[in-house]
């Protein structure tokens, strides 16, 4: 088992109810566009972000299964929707339901984009103890805390 020793994957900043997060990212992932409101979540500034790939906010509790069915399902030109626990520059969180499509120009797919919206506590909660399972079923890393 892997444990955590950062100490700052426990704070998490909250997405406001009236924010929409967007990105956008070229075919292969790579991040072309940053609205402002992901700059501040992420705690990441624009500059930072072009030219990364999308992974650069994934948080170490996602399964990897997640990104495998979300590249999966956009690659077969459908939209996925799923709930993402995303990690700040900070090693901070925040939690988001996402909404990832192709964006077509004269019937050809050229980029990818991402909405993203807060969630309730209840789903944050239960997509937790989901993803937690999920890695443990996988062998990848789980989360150990422990309070001294």
């Amino acid at each position: 088992m892997i444990e955590y020793n950062e100490s700052e994957f426990l704070v998490e900043t909250e997405v406001p109810q009236d924010e929409l997060i967007i990105s956008r990212t070229d075919l292969h992932g790579k991040i072309t566009y940053a609205n402002e409101t992901f700059c501040d979540i992420s705690g990441y500034t624009e500059a930072e972000l072009i030219g990364k790939a999308h992974s650069i906010v994934r948080h170490p509790d996602m399964p990897s299964a997640a990104f495998e069915d979300l590249w999966q399902t956009i690659q077969a030109g459908k939209q996925w929707k799923g709930i993402v626990k995303n990690l700040r520059k900070d090693k901070g969180f925040y939690w988001v339901e996402a909404i990832v499509s192709g964006v077509y120009k004269n019937g050809e797919l050229v980029e990818y984009k991402s909405l993203r919206t807060p969630i309730s506590y209840e789903t944050k909660l239960q997509y937790q103890i989901l993803y937690d399972k999920m890695r443990q079923e996988h062998n990848e890393r789980i989360r150990k805390v422990i309070y001294t």
